[in-house]
């Protein structure tokens, strides 16, 4: 074998043997039985695939990262990421969402969900997937209901970077020192969140009016 041909293939196995950098999305494990289970009354519901890339590329995303007052980064955030929204169904009535966000947390990755009714209000808040031997106390009922009732405008003064708020989100506390890093962690992905329900569906929806 050549010199030449032992470069190519070296260069081939390299390539094929490099870590797969692809967008990370965020889906329900079991949307049949979490959609039940969020919106009890719901007969059923239809998924719609979002990104940003798609949506309105670099200038969706630079107002988004605005309006979060921190900048996209890593896997999760990438402008490709695709979004599942879950539009909630009773008979042919729309009676609300669900969306999930990807969001690092202290020791690996936080799936952030909200149930919301069709006004942007938080009806449920859903920790899915947390890497963490505290994941049960930010998982626990007790501290979702805290988020019940608020929306985007309660969200708007919450700073991600010193993650501090003012008026409702001040409020909200962690249920222990340990898991303060993950609470902040977690209190971005809502936002997060929110901000981009904001932008796929609510502003959307709002023209229209």
């Amino acid at each position: 074998m050549t010199r030449f041909r032992i470069a190519l293939l070296t260069a081939l196995l390299l390539v094929l043997s490099a870590p797969s950098f692809a967008a990370v999305g965020c889906d329900l494990n079991d949307p049949d039985r979490d959609v039940a289970r969020l919106f009890p009354d719901s007969t059923g519901y239809k998924t719609t695939y979002v990104s940003i890339d798609k949506r309105g590329g670099e200038p969706l995303l630079r107002k988004v990262e605005k309006r979060l007052g921190d900048r996209f980064h890593g896997i999760y955030e990438t402008v490709d990421v695709p979004y599942t929204i879950y539009d909630i169904f009773k008979g042919k009535k729309k009676v609300g969402y669900i969306h999930g966000v990807n969001q690092k947390g202290q020791f690996g990755g936080i799936q952030v969900f909200v149930a919301l009714d069709l006004d942007g209000k938080i009806k449920a808040f859903y920790i899915q997937k947390m890497t963490s031997q505290w994941a049960g106390k930010l998982r626990d009922p007790k501290f979702g209901k805290q988020f019940v009732g608020l929306s985007l405008a309660d969200f708007e003064s919450y700073d991600p970077q010193s993650g501090k708020g003012s008026g409702k989100t001040a409020g909200i506390t962690s249920p222990s020192p340990e898991t303060e890093a993950d609470f902040h962690a977690a209190l971005r992905a809502l936002k997060k969140n929110l901000i981009l329900m904001d932008e796929f569906v609510f502003s959307a929806e709002n023209a229209k009016k």
